[in-house]
C-alpha cells in the first residue's frame, strides 16, 4: 500500500520515479559534444592571476578487487599492484600537464578521491597519492578532504594512515545490511564489520563519518531497509547517503546477474526512500537535497540552515560552488562555466597523457541560457524553491514547474515557487528531467556531497 503522501498523484509519475538517471556515464545527447584539449587548456589558463579563488579537486581511482554486481562506476579488476603503480605515474603526468596551465600552488578548498575501490590502493600508493596533490597544489589547514572505502578493505592501521595523511571525511559504502540483499550484488559487508570499521574511523578522528546506502537493491524490501535504517542509525554516523540504484545491463553488462523480477517497482523503490526519510528524520537527521542526510551542526546542515548550500557536478558543497578540476580516467570536472569528462577508457586516457595532451574525452560550454538555468536548478536544488527573479530566460520551465502544484508536488506564490513535502520525493524530476545541465550533475561516483 503506497503511503498517504503519494495519493493523488498520477500512476505515471510515480512509475517515472528516478528513471532515466544513469549515474555511470552521460546522455547520449551529452556525451556526443566533443571538447577540444585547446579549449580546456585555455580555461585552466584563464583561472590564473592575482589573489585566484580556491579549488576543488576530483581524483579518480578505477580499480577494484571484485566487481560488484550492482556497480555504476567506471571501475577495473585487478589485483597487479604494478598496474596501480602505472596509473598513478599517468596520473601524476596529468596533473602536471593541468598546472602547465594553471600554475602550481593554487590553494584548495577541497579534495575527494572517489573510485572503484580507492582504499585498495596500498599504504605506499596512498602516501604517493597524497605527496603528488601536495607538491602540486596547496592543501590548507581547512581543506575539506574526503575519501571513499569500502569497509572490508578497511583495517585500523589504514585508517591511521588516511587521518595522517589529511583526510578529514570518510564515507564507507554499505548498501545494504539484509544478507539477502548483499549476496543478490556479490558485496558482503556484516553488521559486527561495518560497526567496528566506523567505530574505529571516530575513535581515530575523522571529523566526518558517512554510511551510504543503496534503495531499489534486489531483493529489497521494506521491512528489511527498515532494519538496516535502524542498525545504521544505531551506529551513529555524521551523515547517511541515500542513492537509487540505477539498473542498466545494457551499458552495464555485468548487471545481468541481477534478475530483473528481484528488483522493487517503481512504486516500491518510492516507498523505501519514504523509509529512509522516516527513520532518519525521525533519527534528528536533516533531509538534505535529494539523498543526502545530516546531523544537526553538521557543515551541511548549518549550510543549508543559513541557505549556504550550493552543489557542483559531484554533488551538496558547504560554501560557494568553486571550479572543479578531475583527474584520473572517466573524471569529471566544471571549470569556467563548462563541463568536462576526461576519458573512461583506462588505454585512452593513458594514451592521451602520454602524448602530452589533456585526456578530454567531451565536454559542454554552457550558454548564457545554460548558465541561467543551472543558476535556477542550483538554487532549486540546495533551496527548494524558485524565486521568480531566477526565472528570466526560462520562464518556459518556470510555468511547467508551476504547473506541478495541481498534483502537490509545489505551492506558487507571488514571488516564487516552493517544493512541498511529497514534492521533495520528486526533486530530481522537478529540477528537469531530461535537462542536460543536471545530467552533467548526477553523482557519478556515490558521494554527492564533499561537504
Amino acid at each position: 500500500m503506497i503511503p498517504a503522501i503519494f495519493e493523488g498523484i498520477p500512476r505515471d509519475i510515480i512509475d517515472r520515479f528516478d528513471q532515466g538517471r544513469d549515474t555511470a556515464g552521460l546522455p547520449a545527447k551529452v556525451n556526443g559534444h566533443r571538447f577540444a584539449t585547446a579549449e580546456y587548456a585555455a580555461l585552466l589558463a584563464g583561472m590564473g592571476g592575482p589573489g585566484p579563488e580556491p579549488i576543488a579537486i576530483y581524483i579518480h581511482i578505477p580499480f577494484c578487487p571484485v566487481r560488484c554486481l550492482y556497480c555504476a562506476c567506471h571501475t577495473t579488476i585487478t589485483h597487479d599492484s604494478a598496474r596501480i603503480d602505472a596509473y598513478l605515474d599517468t596520473l601524476e603526468r596529468e596533473m602536471d600537464l593541468v598546472v602547465e596551465h594553471l600554475g602550481s600552488g593554487r590553494d584548495l578548498c577541497q579534495i575527494h578521491v572517489g573510485g572503484g575501490t580507492p582504499n585498495y590502493l596500498s599504504d605506499s600508493q596512498l602516501v604517493r597519492l597524497m605527496e603528488a596533490v601536495g607538491q602540486r597544489f596547496h592543501i590548507c589547514e581547512d581543506t575539506d578532504t574526503g575519501i571513499e572505502c569500502n569497509p572490508r578493505r578497511c583495517s585500523a592501521g589504514q585508517m591511521e594512515l588516511l587521518k595522517g595523511l589529511g583526510f578529514n571525511r570518510i564515507s564507507f559504502g554499505v548498501q545494504d545490511l539484509d544478507a539477502s540483499v548483499q549476496h543478490a550484488i556479490g558485496r558482503i559487508n556484516s553488521q559486527a564489520l561495518v560497526r567496528d570499521v566506523h567505530a574505529t574511523a571516530r575513535s581515530i578522528g575523522f571529523e566526518t563519518t558517512c554510511l551510504d546506502l543503496i534503495y531499489g537493491l534486489p531483493e529489497q524490501t521494506r521491512q528489511g531497509f527498515h532494519e538496516t535504517l535502524e542498525r545504521v542509525i544505531d551506529m551513529g554516523p555524521d551523515r547517511v547517503g541515500c542513492y537509487s540504484y540505477s539498473h542498466c545491463p545494457a551499458t552495464r553488462p555485468h548487471q545481468y546477474a541481477i534478475a530483473a523480477g528481484s528488483l522493487p517497482s517503481p512504486r516500491e523503490k518510492l516507498i523505501l526512500l519514504h523509509e529512509a526519510v522516516n527513520c532518519l528524520v525521525a533519527a534528528e537527521y536533516h533531509w538534505i537535497g535529494i539523498d543526502c542526510f545530516a546531523r544537526d551542526g553538521d557543515p551541511l546542515s548549518v549550510a543549508q540552515a543559513n541557505r549556504r548550500l550550493s552543489h557542483n557536478c559531484i554533488g551538496y558543497t558547504r560554501g560557494p560552488s568553486r571550479p572543479l578540476l578531475a583527474f584520473g580516467a572517466s573524471a569529471l570536472g566544471e571549470v569556467d562555466g563548462a563541463f568536462i569528462q576526461n576519458e573512461p577508457d583506462l588505454k585512452a586516457w593513458s594514451g592521451a597523457v602520454s602524448a602530452g595532451q589533456l585526456p578530454v574525452a567531451c565536454g559542454r560550454r554552457l550558454s548564457e541560457d545554460d548558465l541561467r538555468r543551472r543558476k535556477a536548478l542550483r538554487h532549486l536544488l540546495c533551496n527548494l524553491e524558485l524565486p521568480a527573479n531566477l526565472a528570466q530566460g526560462i520562464e518556459e520551465e518556470y510555468e511547467r514547474l508551476a504547473r506541478c502544484a495541481e498534483i502537490g508536488l509545489v505551492e506558487v506564490t507571488p514571488n516564487s515557487i516552493r517544493v512541498t513535502p511529497r514534492g521533495r520525493y520528486f526533486l530530481r524530476s522537478l529540477c528537469g528531467h531530461d535537462d542536460s545541465t543536471l545530467a552533467w550533475s548526477s553523482s557519478q561516483w556515490g558521494v554527492p556531497h564533499l561537504a
